[in-house]
């Protein structure tokens, strides 16, 4: 009989289910979009019921893609949007209300009062930066904005998780309220040394600890699924992992020093430094990446709110594209941008900047600027944010950036890896299997489960797609660089002028 590990990735614009089998192959895959709400400027919503029946309908359609059972499936890994916010009744399973987005910047005010207060406390602590994508600030918007979570909250009626912990429940029927330590860590919630809620934070934002999921490992059996919810099985839900540093795992960069960057709705680079905790600094995260068999390995990470969303903005918002494959068509059809920069800081600017108040930007538009290089520059300007990372990330830890593995649905694109590559002047590797997030998840469960035996054994499934190697003189990429560094510097600060 075939027997499969189903990952489970829930994304910020989408859910995708993939099977894969023991050489990491995937046999069977389906995803599917669900509905964006905006209700006010810098404000983003999901509805949580919306997205468990999206993740049940696409983990059917995988199913059937593969020719598989229900029965085939060994065990169930889950990755997902970090942060994003949920409150539902323990006992109906209702949400309360919409969750809130990691994206959404409601919460902005919450984290200039923290900052003010103790923000070398809190950062040294937490290692998560004080951003509004932190859910602890969130949890506190929610609790003293909405009558009915308030309420519920006071009356012990709710409980609070991230995208994990919502699945988690549903899948299991209620049997399990759960985070691990890797999506945790990026909540502002968890001490990162000590691998528990942080009592100041929980005090400070009058947060119930009863609210908040219990800390697990990123691989572990948490629970099963119920057959009433689950296809009429009982199939161990035995990983789970936040999307970027589950990626990191799909990526097998187990050793410290490894970098991988994801191109995704935003763009998301984690360096392992190993057992090292580094403290947060110049817009990095420290965090968990993942806890094995009692053993955490840290990182850092930095994060840019917009990447393969700006493609999204072209077709959605612009309409200059039907598919988002269009814009390489776009950009292979000029030889540059003819000097255009787009920064899409549409909800502020990450790192380096943590900038809350930047907002997009389009700079050296002339009557010559065409749809081309519009869609030239905002393929590029995913690249641009990357050099940010990997040179401020090089000054914080002192270890040089020797070669980038990169995933993500961007990554498809041969132009973007090659400009990559060219603008950072080191090679960039393009794994077979790019769906590495998901492929980060499967393996947590499957390790759990004894699917796979080890680590290493995990590790010597990637296999590399091809290898971009720099091309462009190094004057040029400086040249591109530093105009790259003055649009960004015009965007920053718009809503304070």
């Amino acid at each position: 009989m075939a027997r499969y590990i189903l990952g489970i990735d829930q994304g910020t614009t989408g859910t995708k289910v993939v099977l894969f089998d023991q050489n990491s192959n995937i046999v069977g895959s389906a995803y599917s979009e669900f509905t964006q709400y905006f209700p006010k400027p810098g404000w983003v919503e999901h509805d949580a019921n919306e997205i468990w029946e999206v993740t049940m309908k696409v983990a059917a359609e995988a199913l059937q893609a593969a020719h598989a059972s229900p029965k085939d499936i060994v065990a169930i890994g889950i990755t997902n949007q970090r942060e994003t916010t949920t409150f539902w009744d323990k006992k109906t399973g209702v949400p309360a209300a919409r969750s809130i987005v990691w994206q959404d910047r409601r919460s902005l005010d919450i984290c200039e009062r923290l900052i003010a207060k103790d923000r070398e406390g809190i950062e040294a602590r937490n290692g998560a930066i004080i951003v509004p994508n932190a859910a602890a600030t969130k949890i506190y918007w929610l609790m003293h904005n909405n009558e009915v979570i308030r309420k519920g909250v006071a009356e012990g009626r709710l409980i609070y998780g991230t995208i994990d912990t919502w699945l988690v429940w549903k899948l299991s029927g209620g049997a399990a309220h759960v985070t691990d330590h890797s999506n945790a860590a990026v909540t502002l919630l968890l001490d990162e040394r000590k691998l528990e809620y942080d009592k100041w934070i929980l005090d400070e934002l009058e947060i119930p600890r009863s609210i908040l999921p219990e800390l697990r490992s990123s691989s572990e059996v948490y629970a099963y699924t119920d057959p009433d919810v689950f296809f009429g099985v009982r199939v161990p839900i035995a990983g789970i992992a936040g999307d970027q540093q589950a990626a990191a795992f799909g990526q097998a960069c187990v050793t410290p020093g490894m970098v991988k960057n994801t191109y995704g709705t935003g763009l998301f680079m984690i360096m392992n430094t190993g057992k090292k905790y580094v403290p947060a600094a110049k817009g990095m995260m420290s965090e968990a990446l993942w806890t094995i068999k009692g053993q955490t390995t840290y990182g850092i990470e930095a994060i840019a709110d917009v990447g393969g969303a700006a493609v999204q903005w072209l077709r959605d918002g612009l309409g200059i594209i039907k598919e988002a494959s269009e814009a390489e068509e776009l950009a292979a059809q000029v030889e540059d941008t003819m000097g255009v920069y787009f920064v899409p800081a549409f909800v502020g600017l990450g790192a380096p900047y943590l900038d809350s108040y930047a907002r997009g930007s389009m700079f050296g538009i002339t009557r010559g600027t065409t749809k081309q290089h519009i869609a030239r520059a905002t393929l590029e300007s995913m690249a641009y944010q990357t050099r940010d990372f990997v040179s401020t990330m090089e000054d914080l830890s002192g270890v040089k950036v020797a070669v980038l593995r990169v995933d993500g649905g961007a990554v498809k694109s041969d132009f973007i890896c090659q400009f990559q590559a060219d603008i950072l002047g080191v090679p960039v590797d393009r794994p077979v299997v790019t769906e590495t997030t998901v492929l980060g998840a499967a393996y947590l469960a499957g390790l759990a489960s004894g699917y796979w035996e080890s680590v290493e054994q995990i590790a010597a499934n990637w296999r590399l797609d091809r290898r971009f190697d720099p091309q462009m003189p190094a004057d040029q990429r400086e040249e591109l660089y530093a105009g790259w560094q003055k649009a960004a510097r015009r965007a920053a600060g718009w809503l304070k002028q």
